[in-house]
């Protein structure tokens, strides 16, 4: 079997590019025949069609990508078999999509997106975003890096530390957790709520509606805001820094950063949607939220992104859910439990870390992608 993979590459520390290159690093490590090219390159990949003639083109992104994943191999010949994540209404290429003998996506909530939208549920498979159990993977509180990250956020020794990572946190459900956090009070030992957001406008606006709420809420002294890019060899520090990881995200297709939380034995809190019901089991391996609000659309306007070369308003028969709040009371008991119980916190983390060995390590990622392959293209 020969397998290009089209996706940001070189990688970057964005979650798409990491999703492609786990699963690059993977096929490798079990032997398979496979390169990498960005998706956008039509001379690299044309390069590799050509010269490397793989037998399957796999694209990395959602449905959007759709002429640099799907039509550009289709046009010299090459099949595609895009890997997709979920990204709001699945329009203009229904047709291009159900034409295709297999479709990977994230998460079974990110397939029950597809089908809604048009798509044959009978050609999707999952196939779940690998995790290098080697990086993330537990390290003790007195290791050099971890010390130093704690110092620098502002971690007193006796104080537990909260953490929530996204290109911004309120998407990630940080002002959930924050109005849990306001009604817990005293109820619980010292803490520190660090939210760690990559450098961005759009994230730059949301921070500051965010740390206004905080202020509010009278969380102005524990609520720490870290606005800076970091790269992916030092997000397994950053991570064994906290105590535990809230993550009880308002749109998940799959849950990243939870995986890898667990991955390093650290307790999760998320929402009980989404692809997190793929990835944690509540009470098992974490805590999820039940949710308490489903934001509804009723209508969208496409333009480009869509394919549209003007706007496009779509009225849809039944109104879409397209976020998720999670139930706040429960955000807060959660909390209470996982920091006055270290031990069931500690139970918790390292049944999340067996699960994500068995489940979502990147080689047996690889492994079910390469049955996949073999058993839905009868490609050997």
């Amino acid at each position: 079997m020969k397998v290009l993979l089209m996706y940001d590459y070189p990688p970057g520390p964005g979650g798409l590019s990491t999703q492609g290159d786990l699963l690059f690093q993977g096929l490798k490590s079990i032997g398979v025949e496979v390169h990498a090219a960005h998706y956008d390159s039509p001379l690299e990949k044309e390069w590799y069609y050509r010269n490397f003639q793989p037998d399957v083109a796999v694209g990395v992104g959602y449905w959007g990508y759709t002429p640099q994943l799907v039509l550009h191999p289709q046009k010299f010949g090459i099949l595609p078999v895009p890997w997709l994540l979920a990204d709001g209404y699945v329009a203009n290429y229904q047709d291009v999509l159900n034409k295709l003998p297999l479709i990977l996506v994230t998460s079974a909530w990110v397939k029950e997106m597809y089908i809604r939208d048009g798509i044959n549920g009978d050609n999707i498979e999952i196939l779940p975003i690998g995790c290098n159990t080697c990086s993330f993977a537990p390290v003790s509180r007195d290791h050099p890096k971890v010390q130093e990250i704690r110092a620098s956020l502002g971690i007193e020794p006796d104080e537990l530390m909260l953490l929530t990572i996204g290109g911004d946190a309120c998407s990630k459900g940080a002002r959930e957790v924050m109005q849990a956090l306001a009604e817990l009070k005293d109820k619980v030992p010292k803490y520190k709520y660090v939210c760690k957001v990559w450098p961005q406008q759009r994230t730059a606006v949301q921070n500051e509606l965010d740390k206004a709420l905080a202020e509010d809420l009278g969380l102005q002294d524990k609520v720490r805001y870290v606005t800076s890019v970091i790269s992916r060899s030092e997000m397994p520090y950053l991570i064994n820094a906290c105590d535990i990881y809230v993550g009880p995200s308002r749109l998940e297709g799959f849950g990243m950063t939870q995986v890898e939380a667990s991955a390093c034995e650290k307790p999760v809190i998320g929402i009980k949607a989404m692809g997190m019901l793929d990835t944690l089991v509540h009470e098992e391996t974490a805590l999820l939220a039940d949710v308490e609000e489903h934001i509804i659309v009723k209508e969208v306007t496409l333009g480009a992104e869509a394919g549209y070369k003007d706007g496009r308003k779509i009225v849809f028969d039944t109104p879409r859910t397209v976020d998720y709040r999670a139930k706040v009371s429960d955000i807060q008991t959660h909390l209470y439990k996982l920091m006055n119980d270290i031990a069931y916190a500690n139970r918790l983390g390292k049944a999340g870390r067996q699960r994500v060995l068995e489940k979502f390590d990147y080689r047996e990622v690889a492994r079910q992608f390469v049955k996949l392959i073999n058993t839905r293209l009868n490609i050997y």
